[in-house]
């Protein structure tokens, strides 16, 4: 069983609950992150003298992040639950719903392997992100995890859902959110009696985070003459949620280039590994796994990968993205891997035309030569994949719910 533990949570208080919290800086340009650390009692003006400062010591500016939270909690603009987990949900502007619960889990777990991992990480991103918690000592961000289906977690949060939530506010995207705090000692026992049923959570975002946090209780414990396993560092801030509240969807492909290759010579090495069909210039989403959607020329083909190839791979490396990142990237054009090459960019999509569309635009620009539309990694291939410890190549799974930053935050210090 992995562990789930209620945590002390910090969250802004009401009066700022609707301008503190942020979506992920990720999806911010730098742009936009300027503009943003203008406005006081943010999120984003807290740890701007990390994210626009121009001064090169950086750890000078974790050091002022850390102040900054400390006066918002001194000011009481921040504060701090009881030990507690939270029931969190999103209803998006589609109606779609997404829930689950909010709590920690242990790094000597995630490093045992009962946190699984599909996706391999980038070490210098890893300690960076790592020095980051080292100074200012605060997860604002939790990891979004996975399990399999429970009907009694679900039946617990269906009742809980019918009680008064302690924040409920419309974001400027439109997403409605809603948090309870469950700190009923019955009721999270209830939980924890649960969750000891699993076997494991799975990663479904947050690689980087999780890893992170890995290496900078690895560094803190070396440096302690005593290590328990029950330090604030030794826990990560986690969202599970079932498979119900998980969305996968595709993440395409660009191709800057053929190596100076004929289109016509491109389509017949294709063609040894798989059937083409032409579909004309009519964006062409894939319309199952196994299928692939090329756009080059002003013309979309599907690429369905030939019968003997799936049952060559079928082991657990049978995703399209691995039949594309072998059987065309490296055997056609000589790219050992995507994540080291320059030929290659991404376009995110939303199980729709739309992410197809933006990829022939881009392609049409003249910037890429090619694209290639991927139908959306399955629930269940994606924990096939983690239970198999394979790796996926990068910007496989574009995952919703995509979580709020520092709607709750977990202090590692208090």
């Amino acid at each position: 069983m992995p562990v789930f533990k209620p945590f002390r949570g910090i969250r802004p208080n009401l009066d700022f609950v609707e301008k503190f919290p942020t979506r992920s800086l990720d999806s911010f340009t730098q742009e936009e992150i300027n503009k943003k650390a203008q406005e006081n009692d943010t999120y984003i003006h807290m740890v701007k003298p990390y994210v626009v400062s121009k001064s090169k010591d950086i750890d000078r500016n974790l050091r002022k992040i850390r102040n900054t939270f400390e006066e918002n909690l001194a000011e009481k603009k921040l504060v701090q639950d009881d030990f507690c987990y939270y029931l969190y949900q999103q209803k998006m502007p589609d109606k779609t719903v997404y829930r689950g619960l909010l709590g920690l889990v242990s790094v000597d777990e995630f490093n045992e392997g009962k946190i699984k991992k599909h996706e391999a990480t980038i070490k210098d991103r890893k300690e960076k992100m790592a020095h980051y918690l080292e100074k200012v000592n605060l997860q604002a961000e939790p990891v979004l995890l996975t399990y399999k289906s429970n009907s009694k977690l679900e039946l617990f949060m269906d009742q809980e859902e019918k009680n008064v939530p302690i924040v409920n506010f419309k974001s400027e995207t439109g997403t409605r959110h809603k948090l309870w705090r469950i700190d009923n000692r019955l009721k999270m026992q209830q939980i924890k009696e649960v969750l000891e049923q699993m076997d494991a959570f799975y990663i479904a975002d947050g690689h980087h985070r999780i890893g992170s946090t890995a290496l900078n209780a690895e560094h803190m414990n070396s440096k302690s003459k005593k290590v328990t396993g029950n330090e604030h560092y030794n826990f990560v801030y986690s969202y599970i949620v079932s498979k119900e509240s998980i969305k996968i969807h595709d993440y395409n492909r660009l191709l800057k280039d053929i190596n100076g290759m004929a289109t016509q010579d491109f389509l017949k090495k294709i063609e040894e590994n798989f059937s083409i069909h032409e579909k004309g210039s009519t964006p062409y989403f894939p319309s199952q796994k196994f299928h692939i959607s090329l756009y080059i020329d002003g013309n979309f083909y599907s690429l369905h990968v030939k019968h003997d190839l799936r049952l060559k791979e079928r082991n657990g490396n049978d995703l399209d993205h691995f039949f594309l990142e072998k059987y065309i990237f490296k055997d056609i054009l000589g790219i050992e891997l995507e994540s080291e090459s320059d030929k290659i960019d991404y376009v995110k999509g939303d199980s729709s035309l739309q992410g197809i569309i933006d990829m022939k635009e881009k392609v049409d620009s003249g910037e890429y030569k090619a694209g290639f539309g991927i139908y959306p990694v399955s629930f269940n291939d994606l924990i096939k994949v983690s239970d198999k410890e394979i790796k996926m190549p990068p910007k496989c799974t574009l995952i919703e719910p995509k979580l709020m930053t520092a709607l709750v935050m977990y202090d590692m210090k208090h």
